[in-house]
Order: structure tokens, then sequence, then C-alpha cells
């Protein structure tokens, strides 16, 4: 944690690097506990004898061909009900999260999102001793681009 925490609109922009996602629009959203991110294709599989999940996430909304193959440790998997009610068992990872210039650990479930306008959800677990929103503001942290897509190869070039 930084000495002063960060100051989130209800949109910022958010990279996944090992994940190899340079840029995706997050949600900020404290009445969420829990955050999520937009996976389809998701397999568990193993490796070196520990659990891992492959997925692929698609974050740009209106551009689906733009997709990153992702895969991780499977850190837990778990029951969660979503804002329509409806309960769900998710694959949980935990990956470095960077918004502007500040990276820590943050435990995202993966999720068809298809459907909703924004392809990452941030819960108040993750902003939890980072940061405090502002939700009459929006990006007030570095602000990124779809373009980084098209130096990362990912299908469908860029933005």
């Amino acid at each position: 944690m930084t000495n002063s925490p960060l100051v989130f609109g209800w949109l910022e922009w958010a990279a996944l690097p090992l994940l190899g996602v340079p840029a995706i629009r997050a949600k900020v959203d404290s009445g969420a506990r829990t955050s999520c991110l937009h996976a389809d294709d998701i397999e568990e599989f193993e490796k070196d004898g520990a659990p891992w999940v492959r997925f692929v996430t698609r974050p740009v909304t209106r551009r689906p061909r733009i997709g990153v193959a992702c895969e991780a440790p499977l850190h837990d998997k778990r029951s969660v009900i979503s804002s329509n009610g409806h309960a769900e068992m998710r694959c949980v990872i935990k990956t470095p999260l960077r918004i502007g210039r500040t990276d820590w650990d943050a435990e995202f479930t993966l999720t068809n999102r298809d459907t909703m306008r924004f392809r990452m959800l941030l819960g108040r677990a993750a902003m939890a001793g980072h940061a405090l929103v502002d939700p009459g503001e929006s990006f007030l942290q570095k602000r990124l681009s779809y373009s980084l897509y098209k130096k990362t190869g990912a299908a469908g070039g860029g933005a």
C-alpha cells in the first residue's frame, strides 16, 4: 500500500500485466465485494500438479475479435450472487492489478460479461487499503488506450 490511497472515479483504466492485458476499462463498484473479469472458454487444468485455469478475455466491449488468451493459477472457486440475484460458481484468480502507477495483487472471479457494459468490475475487496472512490468523477488515474492492443498482437488488431 502507498502512504496515501489513490482516488478513483467510477470508471478507471486498469491493466493486468501478468495476463497480457495492457488496457481495460474497469467499473469501480464499492457496492460489490468481489471483482470480476470477462472470460470466455474457461477451462480448468493441472500444471505441475497444481490447479490452473485458462480462458480468453475480450477487454474491448465493442470489439469482440480482440481476445487475450490467459492462464493463471486457480486461486479458489466460489459461489457469487450477481446483481440480478443469480448464484453462479466461479473460478477465482489472483493476479497483479495496475491502476495509475500502482500495482497490487487482486482477486478476480471469471465470468461472461457479454451483456454488461464493462468487461471488468472492481469491487471493494480489491480496493481496500489502496483507494478511495469519488463517484462523481471518472478516469482520475493514468489514462490508457485500446491502441495498446496493436502492440500485443491480440486477435483482431487494435481498437
